[in-house]
């Protein structure tokens, strides 16, 4: 029985004396080891191990026939199955036909549409100045040294050396929070309001009291929702000091000898970055016209893996910036729901490149396979022995092949596509990728 979706119904059915044959089989095999009283191995007669043993006996002959004849059934049908079939309605009588339904998934058959020629509009190249003086901006932020001031009070701007308690005013019993000298960036992206206020103005060796109440929605879990008591230390006010932009500045961070120098590596770094995102942003593009080409239906299984696997990324996202994901009070199977229409695409999208790399008869060498290993490899920071071992175990090198070769096919798309670039007069200059 075929679906509008991918899920397909077959009613299998096994002749009785095919049944009869394959008992008889798995008879003789209990009969050769059984160890029955009064009888030595071997020698009990079979209608009694076929009773002794009925339950076993029915159950590996099913497992036997049952998946043998499914799979007969769905190449009759050129049928690609998705993951492993559900069987239910099993009905196993002596001396009838062994009947039962397999439930299972497909991947869709779909015409490939014309993937070579495709237009997509390039974004702008080339790097401005204005990008280049914020990329010196960001090196010398990360050069930068703090300096105690002496002269004056605490201002915005200004990192506060505090040493303070923090009290529930709600419940005193708590054990207090206790902070010893931490920084303070007054008027901070992430600074609070009240430390800002309280602590503008003050100076080394003052004490500030004041109470923060924290709302109901405050991302910190432990905080939400209480009002807390604090009393604050000044030991000290630093400022921020970056250095000066000239040639000491490019021989403290790099090989260069002058800020001359120093910025033509960092524009020629950007404009390399830059064309990496330009090439990036086409293919998406390409990959998403694909998509819009192609309506088919989906396997439901493949689009709940990718869910699976974006929620697994999600959660490693969290983990790397120290966020404890059972302290978020995301709802995750809404969560779960509004990813399912970008998990759908990328299946789809999975789907088409699969198709075109048939098309293109594309295949991934052992050496590319080695090469993608020792890439991943360098960023789990494992040799690429162990991770292709354990990768073998695991079954993922299925997963990385396929994606390698999902990617060639991108390739060819890519290199074959017409971009289009706009100039600064908005003139539309058509272009060959490859």
């Amino acid at each position: 029985m075929e679906s509008e979706n991918c899920t397909r119904e077959l009613v299998i059915e096994i002749p009785a004396d095919v049944v009869q044959r394959e008992a008889e089989n798995v008879v003789a095999q209990y009969a050769r080891v059984a160890r029955i009283p009064g009888f030595r191995p071997g020698h009990a007669p079979s209608a009694m191990v076929r009773r002794r043993y009925r339950d076993e006996i029915k159950s590996e002959v099913v497992q036997t026939l049952v998946p043998k004849f499914f799979r007969d059934a769905v190449k009759s049908q050129n049928w690609s199955v998705v993951g492993q079939p559900s069987f239910e309605e099993l009905k196993f009588e002596d001396d009838k036909p062994l009947t039962c339904k397999a439930t299972f998934e497909v991947y869709p058959e779909f015409e490939l549409k014309d993937y070579k020629g495709l237009e997509v509009e390039m974004e702008p190249r080339g790097v401005t100045e204005a990008a280049v003086d914020e990329a010196v901006g960001a090196l010398r932020q990360r050069l930068a040294t703090f300096e105690v001031v002496n002269d004056r009070a605490a201002a915005d701007d200004d990192f506060v050396v505090v040493n303070y308690q923090g009290r529930d005013v709600k419940d005193p019993g708590k054990p207090p929070m206790e902070v010893q000298e931490g920084l303070v960036h007054l008027g901070g992206k992430g600074t609070l309001a009240a430390f800002t206020e309280n602590l503008r103005g003050a100076r080394a060796g003052d004490v500030r009291e004041f109470e923060v109440s924290y709302p109901e929605d405050y991302p910190r879990a432990s905080l939400k929702g209480r009002t807390v008591s604090y009393r604050v230390e000044v030991e000290a006010i630093k400022q921020k000091v970056l250095p000066a932009v000239d040639d000491e500045l490019a021989r403290v961070a790099s090989e260069f000898t002058t800020v001359a120098e120093l910025r033509a590596k960092i524009r020629q770094d950007l404009e390399k970055r830059r064309e990496g995102q330009i090439e990036g942003a086409a293919r998406r593009k390409l990959l998403d016209k694909l998509v819009g080409m192609h309506e088919f239906p989906v396997p439901r299984r493949l689009v709940e893996a990718q869910l699976d696997r974006k929620l697994e990324n999600f959660l490693s996202q969290l983990v790397r910036q120290g966020i404890d994901p059972r302290q978020t009070e995301l709802d995750w199977r809404k969560f779960r729901e509004e990813l399912g229409p970008e998990a759908e695409k990328d299946v789809r999208g999975s789907l088409v490149l699969e198709k075109i790399a048939e098309a293109e008869k594309i295949e991934v060498s052992d050496e590319e396979l080695d090469e993608t290993i020792r890439e991943i490899a360098q960023e789990t920071h494992e040799s690429p022995a162990a991770l292709k071992t354990r990768l073998t175990r695991d079954g993922g090198l299925d997963t990385i092949q396929f994606t390698r070769r999902t990617q060639k096919a991108l390739d060819v798309v890519y290199k074959n596509a017409r971009m289009i670039q706009k100039g600064e007069s908005g003139q539309a200059l058509i272009s060959e990728a490859g």
